[in-house]
């Protein structure tokens, strides 16, 4: 591994990126990102875990992201740069910092991965007679290594149609969901608060439930940090950040809180058609013609477009990584499109080992993904927010603050302090405390090799 910067400096150079993405690229891209197995496939299994209570666990977890999200605005705004976060626990805490959070994002984008590919072959293999889940993932992976080959203006074009697909019909999900809730379609009638309250009541599992659910809250979330890193190959990256950085925190916000309520209070919490299929279970409910099958389709869409987004973040992670010598050199070759070829390939040839685990794990892989992930993405939150913190005295010095953190420090601290709040929640849950144990043992490896990595560029070499 070579470095070919000086620790700590504040720029992290990726001129010979491409520069074809727009700010609508770049919103769509952080929905794509989010709106994926978490929205659709996940909150059956918060639902099931929490009960309705899961709505505590979604507004809580809302507010940590808008929070974690407008610190990493402000940061991308002033140093745009395709490590993002990573690139900023570097100059603001360490090198170690920096190797850890790259490399912990990587994995755990890689685990995203196989979560959506699991759900999407799944779908797709129903529809399938005798063809096995493990073909079906295997076609997609391949498709979708074309397109991220291609170059980024290319690949922005063709997330952002993806995308608004599944934004279009969780907007008119939301609609059929108010009118089913208030009984205005034919045969339905008002809901009311039965199934909110009924059924155990609010919190039938307690608040080990909603600690539990954080972990697959967390992972629902996760992906809109994309936005920050999809930036450094904009027009213009400075403003690009801050426009969607603003856009995305809030529909995310709407559209998650939004389809989680129509849920809990069309459907028992413990119904099973909510955990397998949420979004088809609802509009089950509104007798429309061909609507459930429809849905089902855009879930495939949905989780194909997330996909699609989360090779393009592991790759740049990779490729940012290497360029500062925190990867293998090899990982940073650029195409004549501008596109980092060999990271490419890279997140490729994981998405094919992704292949492997449906054909050898295709009933229980989704859900051991999923806590694995939430997890992971706790700790990467938490160091931003501790970067932020440390460099934004550094960054009003300079003038370069276009995006600004509110009440700054103060909301800061809070939302540090929730942070360390859920993760105390969550030892108190079995297979939580698991998952964060393991995580924390992941974490403690990566750190190892980051101090490894940088005694390795320290040292004297010889001719």
């Amino acid at each position: 591994m070579s470095g070919t910067r000086t620790p700590g400096t504040m720029t992290d150079s990726t001129s010979t990126l491409g520069r074809g993405l727009k700010v609508r690229h770049l919103t769509m891209m952080g929905l794509g990102s989010a709106i994926g197995a978490g929205l659709f496939l996940g909150t059956g299994v918060g639902i099931a875990t929490a009960g309705p209570a899961v709505l505590v666990s979604y507004l809580l977890a809302g507010i940590i992201v808008v929070f974690v999200m407008r610190m990493l605005g402000e940061m991308g705004a002033a140093i745009p740069a395709s490590g993002s976060f990573s690139h900023y626990a570097r100059i603001g805490i360490g090198e170690w910092a920096g190797f850890v959070m790259g490399w912990l994002y990587w994995f755990m984008l890689i685990m995203v991965l196989g979560a959506e590919i699991t759900g999407a072959s799944g779908i797709v293999s129903g529809w399938l007679p005798g063809v096995p889940q493990w073909v079906v993932a295997l076609v997609f992976v391949i498709f979708f290594a074309a397109v991220n080959l291609a170059k980024v203006s290319n690949f922005g074009e063709f997330e952002f149609w993806f995308a608004a697909i599944k934004v279009t019909v969780i907007i008119a999900f939301l609609v059929i969901g108010v009118l089913l809730v208030f009984g205005l379609l034919p045969d339905t009638e008002p809901v009311g608060t039965t199934n909110l309250f009924g059924h155990g009541g609010f919190m039938p599992e307690g608040f080990a439930g909603v600690a539990a659910g954080l972990l697959v809250v967390a992972f629902a979330f996760g992906g809109i940090e994309i936005v920050t890193i999809a930036a450094a190959e904009s027009e213009d990256p400075e403003r690009s950040i801050a426009v969607a950085v603003r856009s995305v925190v809030w529909r995310i916000s709407v559209f998650y809180l939004g389809s989680i309520s129509i849920m809990v209070l069309v459907l028992p919490w413990d119904s099973s058609d909510l955990k397998s299929g949420p979004f088809v279970a609802v509009l089950n409910q509104a007798h429309i013609p061909y609507v459930a099958g429809f849905m089902e389709l855009v879930v495939v869409v949905a989780l194909l477009s997330a996909f699609n987004a989360n090779i393009y973040g592991t790759s740049r992670m990779a490729y940012s990584l290497s360029r500062r010598g925190d990867g293998p050199a090899f990982m940073a070759r650029i195409s004549n499109s501008g596109v980092p070829l060999n990271a490419v390939l890279l997140s490729v040839f994981f998405g094919f080992v992704s292949v492997l685990l449906n054909w050898w794990l295709p009933d229980d892989l989704l859900g051991l993904l999923l806590n694995a992930v939430g997890s992971a993405l706790l700790v990467i939150w938490i160091f931003i927010v501790v970067s932020h913190l440390r460099l934004r005295p550094r960054l009003e010095r300079e003038g370069k603050l276009t995006v600004r953190m509110w009440l700054f420090p103060w909301l800061s601290y809070l939302t540090l302090a929730m942070l360390a709040g859920f993760v105390v929640l969550m030892l108190f849950d079995s297979d939580a405390r698991t998952q964060l144990i393991s995580t924390c043992v992941l974490f403690l490896v990566i750190a190892a090799l980051g101090v490894l990595n940088t005694r390795l560029r320290k040292r004297p070499q010889t001719v």
